[in-house]
């Protein structure tokens, strides 16, 4: 899929009458809302961080947003193949505002229990941080079970480092985004939700602004019983393909990988970048791209925390608020706007259109 095709445009919905009408009786009968949480309405209506406010959708409400979750609207890395398709949509709230959205459409009986997919829903979604693509909905109807986030229309991490060779991201966004989804763990871990499934480059989202969040969905796994970890065993914990677990610990060894992937443009096995590491070769590691255009001191820290990070045992592992005091020194342009710093927009087919929020995306998710 290409990265603006032109049947994106199409996506610009909104929800009729009726179909809202038919969103608040849904809302109002079912019997997945969680008898400790707060009711939503099922709209848009903004919280006090910009967020809107976490509510239970309609299917029907979810359907018009997406064209019928029509394949135009896919924004899934791996297409409709994916286990669990993303689709992007667009809402409308009372006041005639369109707002885009990500939904996360879960295979038939992956949860089969509805009530333990609404609170473990609802969990997630009282979690509200600007570190975080933020969970803003849910949705069971029958077998459909459904998650809704925040769009973040300026692509992946992965497709910034793996497919766009021409222009790549400097060093002091490298940086950036290694804090900012260090703070965004450590938030989750102190709000309880140390847990994060399969986090990887695809997970790391860019908004309008060009600033990295994370993806919410991570916070909950693909199925009640499914596997955490989707992506290939040279990349997972030890711990995990010993018991199949996810632990704190496992989620540190994942942004390990990550902070490899920021330093060397490339994904490559934990095992190998040690080696090499342990050999003092950490030059060989570096993008080549970013030759003359990095701090080798700096680049230095983020590899000895990177390989902290993949050491084989959990307990030798630094914990979130670690990562986050090691990479909040290496900041020299905090006050710098992420897209003065991305340096990515050019390879656009689309143009110049970087501030709409209609960009097309691919999302691993």
């Amino acid at each position: 899929m290409g990265c603006c095709e032109s049947t994106f445009l199409k996506g610009h919905l909104s929800v009729d009458t009726k179909n809202r009408h038919h969103h608040q009786q849904n809302h109002r009968n079912h019997p997945t809302q969680p008898s400790n949480g707060t009711e939503g309405s099922g709209g848009l209506a903004a919280g006090s961080d910009g967020a809107p406010a976490f509510a239970e959708f309609s299917l029907a409400d979810l359907r018009a947003a997406t064209n019928n979750f029509s394949s135009d609207f896919i924004v899934s890395e791996s297409g409709e193949k994916a286990p669990n398709v993303v689709y992007k949509g667009r809402l409308q709230d009372g006041n005639d505002n369109r707002r885009w959205i990500a939904v996360k459409k879960f295979t038939k009986h992956a949860w089969p229990d509805p009530k333990q997919f609404a609170d473990e829903a609802w969990g997630v979604g009282k979690l509200r941080h600007k570190r975080l693509a933020n969970l803003i909905g849910y949705c069971c109807d029958g077998d459909e079970r459904l998650l809704v986030a925040e769009y973040m229309p300026n692509d992946t991490l992965a497709k910034h480092l793996f497919h766009w060779e021409n222009q790549t991201i400097e060093w002091a966004m490298r940086l950036r985004v290694a804090l900012y989804i260090a703070e965004a763990l450590d938030y989750c871990s102190s709000e309880g939700r140390p847990l994060y499934h399969d986090l990887n480059a695809y997970r790391v989202l860019f908004d309008e602004n060009g600033d990295p969040r994370l993806s919410c969905f991570g916070l909950m796994k693909n199925s009640r019983d499914g596997k955490s970890y989707s992506t290939n065993l040279a990349y997972t914990p030890p711990e995990y393909l010993r018991n199949g677990r996810v632990t704190p610990e496992s989620v540190i060894f994942s942004f390990g990988t990550v902070l490899l992937d920021l330093l060397s443009g490339k994904h490559i096995p934990p095992s190998h970048a040690l080696d090499m590491i342990r050999g003092k070769n950490i030059l060989h590691l570096m993008d080549s791209h970013l030759e003359g255009n990095f701090s080798s001191e700096e680049a230095t820290v983020v590899f000895d925390l990177a390989s902290r990070c993949l050491q084989y045992e959990p307990r030798e592992r630094p914990n979130t608020k670690d990562l986050v005091s090691t990479l909040a020194p290496l900041q020299n342009r905090p006050d710098v706007r992420c897209l003065s710093v991305l340096f990515i927009y050019s390879r656009l087919i689309c143009g110049s259109i970087i501030f709409l929020p209609f960009i097309c995306s691919l999302h691993h998710l």
